[in-house]
Protein backbone atom coordinates (compact mmCIF):
# COMPACT_ATOMS: atom_id res chain seq x y z
CA UNK A 1 0.00 0.00 0.00
CA UNK A 2 1.54 3.15 -1.07
CA UNK A 3 2.31 6.02 1.57
CA UNK A 4 2.45 9.97 0.94
CA UNK A 5 3.24 12.31 3.43
CA UNK A 6 -0.30 14.78 3.74
CA UNK A 7 0.46 18.37 3.86
CA UNK A 8 -1.60 21.27 5.10
CA UNK A 9 -1.70 24.77 3.00
CA UNK A 10 1.52 25.82 4.40
CA UNK A 11 4.00 22.95 3.35
CA UNK A 12 4.23 21.41 7.03
CA UNK A 13 3.75 17.43 7.39
CA UNK A 14 0.14 16.25 9.11
CA UNK A 15 0.65 12.75 8.81
CA UNK A 16 0.89 9.99 6.80
CA UNK A 17 -1.32 9.08 4.44
CA UNK A 18 -2.43 5.32 2.68
CA UNK A 19 -3.42 5.21 -0.56
CA UNK A 20 -5.28 2.37 -2.09
CA UNK A 21 -3.47 -0.14 -3.61
CA UNK A 22 -5.59 -0.59 -6.16
CA UNK A 23 -6.31 2.97 -7.79
CA UNK A 24 -2.51 4.36 -6.60
CA UNK A 25 -0.56 1.11 -5.98
CA UNK A 26 -1.30 -0.45 -9.66
CA UNK A 27 3.21 -1.83 -10.23
CA UNK A 28 2.28 -2.78 -13.87
CA UNK A 29 1.45 -0.10 -16.21
CA UNK A 30 -1.57 -0.76 -18.88
CA UNK A 31 -0.14 1.67 -21.01
CA UNK A 32 -2.51 0.74 -23.60
CA UNK A 33 -5.25 1.60 -22.09
CA UNK A 34 -4.05 4.84 -21.05
CA UNK A 35 -3.89 5.31 -24.43
CA UNK A 36 -7.36 4.64 -25.51
CA UNK A 37 -8.79 6.32 -23.15
CA UNK A 38 -6.56 9.95 -24.08
CA UNK A 39 -6.83 9.19 -27.85
CA UNK A 40 -10.99 8.73 -26.95
CA UNK A 41 -11.00 11.85 -24.76
CA UNK A 42 -8.75 14.01 -27.56
CA UNK A 43 -11.10 13.09 -30.08
CA UNK A 44 -14.12 14.24 -28.57
CA UNK A 45 -12.34 17.60 -27.80
CA UNK A 46 -12.23 18.15 -31.48
CA UNK A 47 -14.83 20.65 -33.16
CA UNK A 48 -15.36 18.44 -36.90
CA UNK A 49 -16.37 21.40 -37.70
CA UNK A 50 -14.52 21.28 -41.49
CA UNK A 51 -16.44 21.34 -44.67
CA UNK A 52 -15.39 20.94 -48.38
CA UNK A 53 -18.27 22.32 -51.19
CA UNK A 54 -19.71 19.06 -53.60
CA UNK A 55 -20.20 19.85 -57.26
CA UNK A 56 -23.97 20.58 -56.26
CA UNK A 57 -22.82 23.24 -53.91
CA UNK A 58 -20.41 25.04 -55.72
CA UNK A 59 -21.30 28.29 -57.74
CA UNK A 60 -22.17 28.08 -61.66
CA UNK A 61 -22.53 24.73 -63.73
CA UNK A 62 -26.34 24.90 -64.67
CA UNK A 63 -25.81 24.43 -67.83
CA UNK A 64 -24.27 21.64 -70.61
CA UNK A 65 -20.82 23.43 -71.96
CA UNK A 66 -21.25 22.29 -75.18
CA UNK A 67 -23.53 19.35 -77.02
CA UNK A 68 -22.91 15.83 -76.17
CA UNK A 69 -21.80 14.59 -79.88
CA UNK A 70 -20.06 15.89 -82.75
CA UNK A 71 -17.54 18.55 -81.04
CA UNK A 72 -14.70 15.88 -81.01
CA UNK A 73 -14.02 16.45 -77.07
CA UNK A 74 -15.12 14.48 -74.81
CA UNK A 75 -18.89 14.97 -72.80
CA UNK A 76 -19.17 17.36 -70.45
CA UNK A 77 -22.42 17.73 -68.51
CA UNK A 78 -21.09 20.51 -66.03
CA UNK A 79 -18.36 23.15 -65.50
CA UNK A 80 -18.32 22.69 -61.80
CA UNK A 81 -18.22 18.81 -62.25
CA UNK A 82 -14.50 17.64 -59.42
CA UNK A 83 -12.42 17.92 -62.62
CA UNK A 84 -12.86 21.41 -64.08
CA UNK A 85 -11.23 24.06 -62.23
CA UNK A 86 -13.72 25.61 -59.69
CA UNK A 87 -15.48 22.36 -59.92
CA UNK A 88 -16.48 20.66 -56.50
CA UNK A 89 -14.49 18.19 -54.32
CA UNK A 90 -15.03 14.73 -54.68
CA UNK A 91 -15.24 12.96 -50.95
CA UNK A 92 -13.64 16.07 -48.93
CA UNK A 93 -14.36 16.12 -45.18
CA UNK A 94 -18.13 17.25 -43.97
CA UNK A 95 -19.26 18.07 -40.66
CA UNK A 96 -19.22 15.38 -38.02
CA UNK A 97 -18.69 14.45 -34.63
CA UNK A 98 -15.44 12.26 -33.90
CA UNK A 99 -16.21 11.17 -30.50
CA UNK A 100 -16.61 7.51 -29.74
CA UNK A 101 -17.37 4.92 -27.36
CA UNK A 102 -14.93 3.77 -24.83
CA UNK A 103 -16.18 1.24 -21.52
CA UNK A 104 -16.75 2.66 -18.37
CA UNK A 105 -14.53 0.23 -17.02
CA UNK A 106 -11.47 0.96 -19.59
CA UNK A 107 -12.02 4.40 -18.34
CA UNK A 108 -11.92 3.62 -14.90
CA UNK A 109 -8.86 1.58 -15.31
CA UNK A 110 -7.31 4.37 -17.51
CA UNK A 111 -7.76 7.02 -14.31
CA UNK A 112 -6.37 4.47 -11.88
CA UNK A 113 -3.27 3.39 -14.15
CA UNK A 114 -2.21 7.47 -14.73
CA UNK A 115 -2.90 8.16 -10.93
CA UNK A 116 -0.34 5.26 -9.80
CA UNK A 117 1.80 6.44 -12.53
CA UNK A 118 2.41 9.84 -11.14
CA UNK A 119 2.55 8.11 -7.54
CA UNK A 120 5.21 5.86 -9.09
CA UNK A 121 7.40 9.35 -10.74
CA UNK A 122 6.95 11.05 -7.75
CA UNK A 123 5.13 13.73 -8.72
CA UNK A 124 1.95 13.37 -6.62
CA UNK A 125 1.25 15.95 -3.46
CA UNK A 126 -1.26 15.41 -1.23
CA UNK A 127 -2.80 18.60 0.67
CA UNK A 128 -5.55 18.54 3.67
CA UNK A 129 -7.52 21.33 2.18
CA UNK A 130 -6.94 24.25 -0.12
CA UNK A 131 -8.81 27.71 1.42
CA UNK A 132 -8.05 31.10 -0.45
CA UNK A 133 -9.98 34.22 1.25
CA UNK A 134 -9.30 36.62 -0.86
CA UNK A 135 -8.47 36.90 -4.51
CA UNK A 136 -4.73 36.68 -4.57
CA UNK A 137 -1.93 35.75 -7.34
CA UNK A 138 0.75 35.52 -4.57
CA UNK A 139 -0.74 34.01 -2.04
CA UNK A 140 -1.73 30.68 -4.77
CA UNK A 141 2.30 31.49 -5.78
CA UNK A 142 3.27 31.11 -2.13
CA UNK A 143 1.10 27.97 -1.42
CA UNK A 144 2.84 26.24 -4.77
CA UNK A 145 5.92 27.23 -2.97
CA UNK A 146 5.29 26.47 0.54
CA UNK A 147 4.59 22.43 -0.72
CA UNK A 148 7.58 22.63 -2.95
CA UNK A 149 5.78 22.06 -6.01
CA UNK A 150 7.97 23.80 -9.37
CA UNK A 151 6.95 23.66 -13.23
CA UNK A 152 3.86 22.59 -15.09
CA UNK A 153 1.02 21.24 -12.26
CA UNK A 154 -2.32 20.48 -11.94
CA UNK A 155 -4.65 20.94 -8.87
CA UNK A 156 -7.17 19.09 -7.91
CA UNK A 157 -9.67 20.16 -5.40
CA UNK A 158 -13.49 19.02 -4.38
CA UNK A 159 -16.11 21.18 -5.73
CA UNK A 160 -16.27 22.54 -2.22
CA UNK A 161 -12.82 23.76 -2.59
CA UNK A 162 -13.04 25.42 -5.97
CA UNK A 163 -14.15 28.48 -4.64
CA UNK A 164 -14.14 31.78 -6.53
CA UNK A 165 -11.23 33.44 -4.96
CA UNK A 166 -9.40 29.53 -5.22
CA UNK A 167 -9.98 29.83 -9.01
CA UNK A 168 -9.00 33.77 -9.34
CA UNK A 169 -6.16 33.07 -7.77
CA UNK A 170 -4.62 30.49 -9.77
CA UNK A 171 -5.89 31.43 -13.02
CA UNK A 172 -3.18 33.56 -14.34
CA UNK A 173 -0.36 31.76 -13.33
CA UNK A 174 1.51 30.42 -16.34
CA UNK A 175 1.57 26.20 -16.29
CA UNK A 176 -0.87 25.93 -13.20
CA UNK A 177 -4.64 24.52 -13.55
CA UNK A 178 -6.80 23.95 -11.02
CA UNK A 179 -9.75 21.87 -11.63
CA UNK A 180 -12.24 19.89 -9.79
CA UNK A 181 -11.95 16.49 -9.21
CA UNK A 182 -15.29 15.57 -10.90
CA UNK A 183 -13.86 17.16 -13.96
CA UNK A 184 -9.99 16.31 -14.40
CA UNK A 185 -9.49 14.28 -17.15
CA UNK A 186 -6.57 11.43 -17.78
CA UNK A 187 -5.24 13.47 -20.95
CA UNK A 188 -5.24 16.76 -18.42
CA UNK A 189 -3.43 14.80 -15.61
CA UNK A 190 -1.02 13.59 -17.80
CA UNK A 191 -0.37 17.48 -19.67
CA UNK A 192 1.04 18.11 -16.16
CA UNK A 193 4.18 17.53 -15.03
CA UNK A 194 3.42 17.85 -11.23
CA UNK A 195 -0.25 16.93 -9.35
CA UNK A 196 -1.22 17.90 -6.20
CA UNK A 197 -4.67 16.40 -4.88
CA UNK A 198 -6.26 17.51 -1.93
CA UNK A 199 -7.49 14.92 0.90
CA UNK A 200 -11.15 15.29 -0.34
CA UNK A 201 -10.10 14.22 -4.33
CA UNK A 202 -8.57 11.12 -2.73
CA UNK A 203 -11.30 10.30 -0.82
CA UNK A 204 -13.33 10.85 -3.89
CA UNK A 205 -11.36 8.79 -6.74
CA UNK A 206 -11.06 6.02 -3.96
CA UNK A 207 -15.23 6.42 -3.10
CA UNK A 208 -15.69 6.31 -7.22
CA UNK A 209 -12.73 4.01 -8.40
CA UNK A 210 -12.51 1.06 -5.94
Amino acid sequence: MPTIALLNQSGEKIKDLELSDSIFGIQELNRQVIYDVVNCQRAAMRQGTHDTKGRSEVRGGGRKPWRQKGTGRARQGSIRAPQWRGGGTVFGPTPRSYAFKLNKKVKRLGMKNTLSYKVKENVLTAVDTIQFTECKTKKFLQFLNDIKVEGKTMVVCTPEELTLEAIMSARNIENVFLAPVTNASVYEILCYKNLVLTAGAVAYYEEVLK
